[in-house]
């Protein structure tokens, strides 16, 4: 009976000893796994930019040491991961190309769609001196109602500097719930361009719905004028611009303005149809990508109109409104009227990666229809008209609008002898 009772207790020793062993195994096997697996998504990101970036000197660096710099890091989570493609993504000096999380990714998307929540702006970091910017307040949105306007420099998020985070780390702290407040501390130039004005806003957050597309017809004089303002090159801009020039073609419109000021892009397949349907025929745009090789986009012959047309712009019309804007003034299309535009020549290409996660990254430059690289440069109109003071949003494409007079007069052409009379 004793024996056999040593024997069972062995047996127990035994098992348990097994059991310990076949756990630590598996965790370790999992601790492994999932090692591996960090990698294997840093590795993708690297591969994706490897192949797609449009400089391919990546920063006069070795991307491939690069990665093994970054590869060999022990990751705990995918928060570490994530952190770590942070930091490998900003050796590239390009706030463009950056990593966003499952649901930064899934805002930007919404945002594409023509809706979203929180104050409305765009942003950028402004070389050399890497502030954050405002590129432009969303038509309408709690920024544009609060007053902050193109080129005001955000130092401060709830008196949190903004110097050293991000473009995503800005943009995640001025999200929030609907109703929810946040302060933002502005520097604003001056008029004279050498001082700035200090201040806060506080900004309550909402949903903006973003209509790119107010339009109305003006009986001016002996004319009927189409004024159409494009707040965003959205998934709804282009056909909504479509029905409008219709409608106005339909109603006796017999000449255009076209307001792009504030506007600071988004989808270049939309900037690209809507040139399309003013331009009867010619190049529409360049993209130059990492090898130099060329790609030009064309007038289709698809114009819906050939009314005399007039541009307004200013430094809030970036991206894809300068794609348009370029197109529009090269090819004799239209004159531009207002201020230069931002100076963004850049083309991100958005990649979906395996957990939800997405990854913007700069594919190609763009060159207008005479080969002009606008990137941090802008556009100069042909008529450079600047505002003495903001104007409100029921005075925009009004006689209260000094830019959109300047624009009926150009159509006119009359604006030299005005400048005479003056």
């Amino acid at each position: 009976m004793i024996k056999q009772r040593r024997i069972w207790s062995w047996l127990v020793i035994i098992f348990v000893t097994i059991a310990v062993q076949l756990f630590w195994m598996g965790g370790v096997s999992a601790a492994v796994t999932d090692y591996l697996q960090e990698q294997k998504f840093l590795t993708n990101v690297w591969q994706i930019v490897n192949r797609s970036y449009v400089d391919e000197g990546f920063n006069n660096q070795n991307w491939y040491k690069v990665r093994r710099q970054f590869v060999n890091l022990k990751f705990n989570s995918r928060e570490d991961t994530y952190t770590a493609i942070k930091q490998m993504l900003a050796t590239l000096n390009d706030p463009f190309t950056r990593l966003l999380e499952p649901d930064k990714f899934k805002s930007m998307k919404t945002s594409t769609s023509g809706e979203l929540t929180g104050v409305g702006l765009q942003i950028a970091v402004d070389e050399p001196d890497n502030h954050i910017v405002v590129i432009a307040p969303i038509e309408g949105s709690p920024a544009y109602v609060a007053g902050i306007r193109s080129r005001d420099r955000i130092i401060g998020i709830d008196n949190i500097p903004t110097k050293g985070l991000s473009l995503d780390e800005c943009a995640t702290r001025m999200r929030g719930q609907i109703g929810s407040e946040v302060k933002l501390s502005i520097e604003r130039p001056l008029a004279n361009g050498k001082e700035l004005e200090k201040l806060d806003v506080v900004v309550k957050r909402d949903r903006i719905a973003v209509t790119p597309i107010i339009a109305k017809l003006n009986q001016e004089s002996s004319h009927k004028v189409g004024y159409i303002r494009l707040n965003q090159f959205n998934g709804n801009a282009s056909a909504d611009m479509e029905k409008t020039i219709k409608k106005f073609e339909a109603e006796g419109a017999d000449r255009y303005v076209l307001d792009l000021r504030g506007n600071p892009g988004g989808l270049f397949d939309a900037g690209l149809q809507i040139a399309r349907m003013w331009i009867p025929e010619g190049t529409v745009v360049y993209t130059v990508d990492r090898h130099g090789v060329q790609e030009s986009f064309e007038a289709k012959g698809g114009a819906i109109t050939t009314d005399p047309l007039a541009v307004l712009t200013d430094g809030g019309s970036a991206s894809a409104s300068e794609i348009l804007a370029g197109a529009l003034q090269e090819n004799d299309r239209a004159q531009l009227v207002g201020t230069k535009t931002y100076g963004k020549g850049l083309i991100q290409s958005l990649y979906e990666l395996e957990d939800g996660s997405g990854l913007a990254v700069t594919i190609a430059k763009y060159e207008t229809p005479l080969h002009h690289n606008i990137h941090k440069r802008g556009i100069i109109p042909n008529v450079e008209v600047a505002l003495t003071e903001p104007i409100t949003r029921k005075q925009l494409g009004t006689k209260e609008d000094p830019q959109y007079v300047a624009a009926l007069s150009v159509l006119d052409g009359t604006y030299k002898s005005m400048i005479a009379k003056s």
